[in-house]
């Protein structure tokens, strides 16, 4: 694996954390979760309110009792996976309501669609975990929705999946589901099996929502990355100092709380900070600026000793064209180059977290594909200097046909799954581009996809306990 870039120097890194204290100490945070506001009153902090003042010895204290990696369990072992060190994690886009066709026609996100895009995370070889909210299935009641994306990520998968954090009672369904799944709670607390996204309110806010389901799964001994986004310019200073700073302050009053409620809870440092377009006034995620804010984060995660999130093929584009291509390249390389170990939005995200693409999630594979090779590096062992073989060939000859080649070119040189490599003319026989080519692929792998095979028990008593809540909640 190759080291890892860092864009700040220890004493810039320092410099964050000294400031974001202060923040801490003297402006404080809003949480508006009464039970947050009794553990912090029982931990001795200054509660004025609704506001949190934090003392800096108490913050660095709590944070160093976070684990500075985890295992998260999958119901197939082999599909295990550690969040923290080395090791990286990509999974597909989250959260967006809308499709984007690849004509650029804009529709509600459905079941059906969200079905499709964890059997495509299933499928693919790049992806290491189906996500969370995939997308917002419209066409299920809102009450219910988690308890169908949930069963989604089970059925047509065996790989990790991430919990709902739509407040306390999803988050405890969620944990429920897990307990099936996997034999119990007691059997997940102590080999965690979800992981939740809580999001803060920038600047300086935490809701009542993202609150409890951060409680309950600390509560629970399961993972939760804790993120902050910051628009600059907007919800926090237009200066990327500042802005880190506010989003360091966030992150790190969350992960205090999951540390006050259940020491040594697995949590990640989270960022989707970028920018807001002073044009539009939108949020801007395929600027450099955002990649800018990925790689502090993973910095000032590795400062904290804690895993981080960040990053992704992220853009502001509608369609999967070049703009796409270019902004997506740029976070996900950021993100994959600098230390970031749980890279959500990954795959198919467009138009600033508001759309999911199909053709987008398969170009976005194809460069989570080209970056896993990137990041293997270069053997540099005798054998790989094949000295023997290259006097065998000499001058003037060519290795084709040698079986050094037939024995190392399929571990060494990555070949691409979706981009066309061809001559003129033979591209030219079906003129595909890239979204062409994308659109054939992602029907062709949904309609092959056979997902893994679920004990009948277990599947069982998961319908029942699906059809139980399903009825106490559409009363």
């Amino acid at each position: 694996m190759l080291p890892k870039f860092s864009i700040l120097t220890p004493e810039q890194v320092q410099t964050v954390h000294d400031h974001t204290m202060k923040i801490m100490e003297e402006i404080g945070l809003e949480f508006s979760y009464e039970p947050a506001l009794e553990v912090f009153r029982g931990k001795g902090l200054k509660v004025e309110g609704q506001r949190v003042y934090f003392k800096r010895d108490f913050v660095e204290e709590m944070v160093k009792k976070a684990p500075s990696q985890f295992t998260l369990h999958a119901r197939n072992p082999e599909n295990n996976l550690i969040c923290g060190g080395e090791n990286i994690i990509y999974m597909p886009g989250y959260g967006a309501p809308f499709i984007h066709e690849a004509d650029g026609a804009r529709r509600s996100a459905t079941m059906a669609d969200y079905d499709n895009f964890v059997k495509l995370a299933g499928a693919s070889k790049n992806m290491h975990m189906t996500g969370g909210n995939v997308v917002e299935p419209t066409d299920v009641n809102d009450s219910i929705r988690h308890l169908k994306m949930m069963y989604s990520h089970i059925v047509n998968s065996d790989k990790s999946y991430m919990g709902s954090a739509s407040g306390f009672e999803k988050a405890q369904d969620s944990i429920e589901l897990a307990a099936i799944l996997f034999g119990g709670k007691d059997v997940i607390k102590e080999k965690p099996a979800i992981i939740c996204l809580v999001n803060s309110v920038t600047p300086l806010k935490y809701d009542d929502r993202m609150l409890g389901a951060l409680m309950a799964y600390a509560e629970a001994g399961q993972a939760v990355v804790i993120a902050a986004l910051v628009m600059a310019g907007s919800t926090g200073p237009a200066t990327l100092a500042g802005a880190l700073a506010v989003q360091n302050a966030e992150v790190l009053a969350g992960i205090t709380l999951a540390q006050c409620i259940n020491p040594g809870t697995p949590v990640v440092y989270g960022s989707t900070s970028a920018i807001t377009d002073m044009a539009t006034g939108s949020l801007a995620i395929g600027n450099p600026e955002c990649a800018l804010f990925t790689s502090a984060s993973a910095q000032l995660a590795r400062f904290y000793g804690v895993p981080c999130r960040g990053g992704g093929g992220l853009t502001d584009s509608k369609i999967a064209d070049a703009q796409a291509g270019y902004e997506s390249m740029m976070t996900l390389m950021a993100a994959s180059t600098t230390g970031i170990n749980f890279v959500l939005h990954s795959a198919g995200i467009l138009q600033f977290y508001m759309a999911m693409s199909f053709e987008k999630f398969m170009v976005d594979d194809e460069m989570a594909g080209m970056l896993l090779r990137y990041l293997q590096g270069i053997d540099f062992s005798e054998e790989k200097f094949a000295l023997d073989v290259i006097a065998e060939v000499g001058p003037g000859g060519h290795f084709l046909t040698q079986k050094h080649t037939r024995k190392n070119h399929k571990v060494e040189l990555r070949r691409a799954e979706l981009s066309d490599k061809q001559s003129y003319d033979g591209w030219g026989k079906e003129h595909l581009d890239t979204n062409q080519r994308a659109h054939k692929k992602w029907q062709e792998v949904v309609a092959s996809y056979e997902p893994p095979a679920l004990e009948p028990q277990i599947r069982k008593a998961l319908d029942e306990f699906i059809e139980k809540r399903t009825k106490e909640l559409s009363k």
